[in-house]
């Protein structure tokens, strides 16, 4: 079935783990430069109990190409396609630094098929800024979808949520991202730490490119506790049981120059996409 809980209240302060506790408001440019922290990473045997024990888990790039069953080279191989992405015109704080694409799959066992090209649509109860309309992006570039990475990772995420829900087929959401500091500061996440009304999140770290900044942070979807950490190995993913937990990533701003950090960001829905 769907994802149907309801989207938490952010007004309790965060705790997090290891920093001084900041109020989910506060704009990281108001800090002083952070140490970057390092996740803890998960070994692959420990994915799932992991997941079910906390709400997220950190695999080290080792770790995904071991359970997608793909090489790093073909991963890598794709990361010259984030110079491709066409800019995100809906963005409502004016802003000009993010870069997109968006496709849609179904993962049934080991069955992956491309949906039909479709807008983007979130509730607002899940995306106060931007929810409650369509957003129509350019699709994948095709020699990502049919390059034989591609379908393994979603083969893999599938068996991930299968394993934490139970087997179904899974809707597939694939957002491309690059955040760059055109704007002076970029913001991975604008709409603030959110859940994302669907089942599984995984957030695959593609490149960081002349930046501080983009902090992710973790907390319990009912409780103030909370972990933060800095993903930098290129392939390394952040994989989130979004009815669990809530996530945001830190703004990013330049070291020299012009700077960038780029992601995939793949979700998982039972029972359909949002918006059908």
């Amino acid at each position: 079935m769907p994802s149907s809980s309801s989207a938490p209240a952010l007004a309790t302060p965060l705790t997090f783990l290891g920093a001084r506790s900041t109020p989910n408001h506060e704009s990281a440019s108001t800090l002083a430069a952070p140490e970057v922290l390092a996740p803890v990473s998960t070994a692959p045997a420990a994915l799932g109990p992991t997941l079910r024990a906390q709400g997220f888990a950190v695999l080290e790039a080792a770790g995904v190409c071991s359970l997608a069953g793909v090489d790093l080279a073909q991963l890598q191989a794709m990361a010259p396609l984030w110079n491709d992405l066409p800019p995100d015109n809906y963005l409502r704080d004016g802003g000009r630094y993010r870069r997109r694409r968006h496709s849609c799959f179904v993962v049934d066992d080991d069955a992956v098929t491309q949906a039909p090209h479709r807008p983007h649509w979130q509730p607002v109860e899940y995306n106060a800024l931007h929810g409650g309309m369509q957003r129509h992006f350019e699709p994948m570039a095709p020699s990502m979808v049919h390059s034989a990475a591609w379908p393994a990772l979603l083969r893999w995420l599938g068996r991930v949520g299968t394993d934490l829900k139970g087997a179904q087929p899974w809707f597939v959401e694939a957002h491309p991202f690059r955040i760059d500091t055109t704007d002076g500061i970029g913001r991975p996440t604008p709409e603030g730490a959110h859940r994302d009304g669907v089942d599984l999140v995984a957030v695959f770290l593609v490149a960081r490119h002349a930046i501080k900044g983009g902090e992710t942070r973790v907390f319990d979807a009912h409780g103030p506790q909370g972990q933060r950490f800095t993903l930098t190995e290129p392939w390394s993913v952040l994989l989130l049981d979004d009815a669990r937990v809530i996530h945001e990533s830190t703004p990013i701003q330049p070291l020299e120059g012009g700077g960038h950090r780029d992601t995939l960001v793949l979700t998982l829905r039972a029972g359909g996409f949002q918006g059908v």
